[in-house]
Parts: structure tokens; C-alpha cells; sequence
């Protein structure tokens, strides 16, 4: 399956997914461990996808979202942003609406 496939597969499978350095767990950078930490209080599940596991996917996301820069969240399919703008969002409130299915 090509990488891109493998990306689509599970950004609409999933309601939310992190491609993120290292797991929820065990963040291994600190941007992803700021997104961890926005996703953990909101309390919804999400899926963890760890990009230093597969370097054709840690570049393959990049080309996807068009985005330079790790980790990267999607919300049903739509590609959010990184650490800063998910911590804008959840401050200003407009992921907790997103994520409850309003529009902020």
C-alpha cells in the first residue's frame, strides 16, 4: 500500500489522529507532548501514529498535509494543524467545539 494510501486510511478511519515522535504515551519531542497534553484534557480518544517508526511515513505526511512540520493532527479527515494551533484552538475553545461537532 503506498504511503499516501496508508495516511488516508488512518486519518478517515480514526476521528482523530496525531502523526506525532514517539506514542501518547511516551512523546519524544516536546511539540508533541504539548499536543499529548491539549488532547489528553480534552479526554477524547485518539490514535497516535509514531512517524519515527517508518521514515517513508514521517515524509510522507509532511508531502500529504503539505505541512513541514511534526507532529501533525487531524480531526475527521481534515488536517488542524500542529502543536501552536492546537494550543490556540483548545485556549480559545474552537477544538473542544470542533471535536463536539459545532462550528466555533
Amino acid at each position: 500500500m503506498a504511503t499516501s494510501d496508508r495516511i488516508r486510511a488512518l486519518v478517515t478511519d480514526n476521528e482523530i489522529v496525531v502523526f506525532m515522535k514517539g506514542v501518547p504515551a511516551a512523546p519524544q519531542c516536546g511539540f508533541s507532548a504539548g499536543v499529548v497534553k491539549v488532547l489528553d484534557a480534552i479526554g477524547r480518544p485518539y490514535v497516535g501514529v509514531n512517524v519515527l517508526d517508518d521514515p517513508f511515513l514521517r515524509e510522507g505526511i509532511k508531502e500529504y498535509s503539505d505541512w513541514p512540520t511534526l507532529p501533525q493532527v487531524y480531526v475527521r479527515g481534515e488536517f488542524i494543524g500542529g502543536c501552536d494551533i492546537v494550543r490556540d484552538m483548545y485556549a480559545a475553545g474552537e477544538l473542544q467545539a470542533l471535536l463536539a461537532g459545532q462550528s466555533a
